[in-house]
């Protein structure tokens, strides 16, 4: 078993190649227990032993949450068959494609001649123009962190509906996007918290039309910057924010 910012996965070696398997369980109603009584797979299930729980947010500090316990003692199976199923044999199970919006009938989910499972932007076709490569300055970056790009099962996960922040081709590693409207997201993304980090839309200047503004936030911090293209290429400013 392992887990990562999205959730919960079976790690698995099959001819002595390593894989993973999205559980599709989210980490806001699940915990499970370091050490397990029982075998972890049995009779064509994995099982689970652990508790139902719910996240409470921690008062006067934000982005830090606590589990509180709905029901322990608890036994969760998943049916092996279904959570190893990859209908178009990218890499990534039918229940990891469902859950973050990628199409688990065809292996390149945004028609751009790549497989998801080695896109960097699996979603949508990467555009380079001015807009997206602003969006692509203010990603976070990770100083000393490994190479995201190498682990195919990483991802930062984004929610907008901005065209030109779907178009960016991210350095650092992999991303997903999440629709704002709840009515668009799978059920998985609408309960479980896998959002790190957010950037807002572009918003214009009407006084100064080469002038925009937009907001980056982390789990502790908002910052607000201002924007000028100038012989092609971005001035920042910081104008304000908050750190927690």
């Amino acid at each position: 078993m392992g887990t990562n910012n999205l959730g919960f996965w079976l790690l698995a070696i099959e001819n002595n190649k390593p894989s993973a398997y999205f559980l599709g369980l989210s980490f806001s109603h699940y915990y499970f227990n370091e050490v397990q009584n029982q075998p972890l797979i049995k009779d064509g299930f994995l099982q689970i032993e652990g508790s139902l729980v719910q996240i409470i947010k921690v008062p006067g500090l934000p982005g830090y949450d606590d589990y509180s316990a709905i029901a322990d003692g608890k036994m969760f199976k998943v049916n092996l068959k279904e959570l190893m199923k990859d209908t178009d044999q990218d890499g990534y199970n039918d229940i990891f494609e469902k859950c973050f919006g990628l199409n688990p009938d065809d292996k390149d989910s945004d028609g751009d001649g790549i497989n998801d499972f080695v896109d960097i932007n699996p979603m949508y076709r990467s555009e380079k123009n001015k807009f997206t490569e602003l969006y692509e300055m203010l990603l976070p970056t990770y100083a000393g962190a490994p190479d995201f790009k190498k682990d195919p099962y990483y991802f930062e996960v984004f929610k907008t509906d901005c065209d030109y922040f779907h178009q960016i081709n991210p350095g650092e590693y992999k991303v997903l996007f999440i629709p704002e409207n709840e009515d668009k997201q799978s059920y998985y993304v609408r309960f479980t918290d896998v959002y790190d980090f957010g950037i807002s839309k572009i918003r214009k200047n009407k006084e100064f039309p080469e002038r925009f503004y937009i907001n980056k936030w982390g789990s502790s911090s908002s910052t607000d910057c201002a924007a000028e293209y100038k012989n092609g290429k971005w001035e920042l400013e910081m104008m304000g924010g908050i750190d927690i």
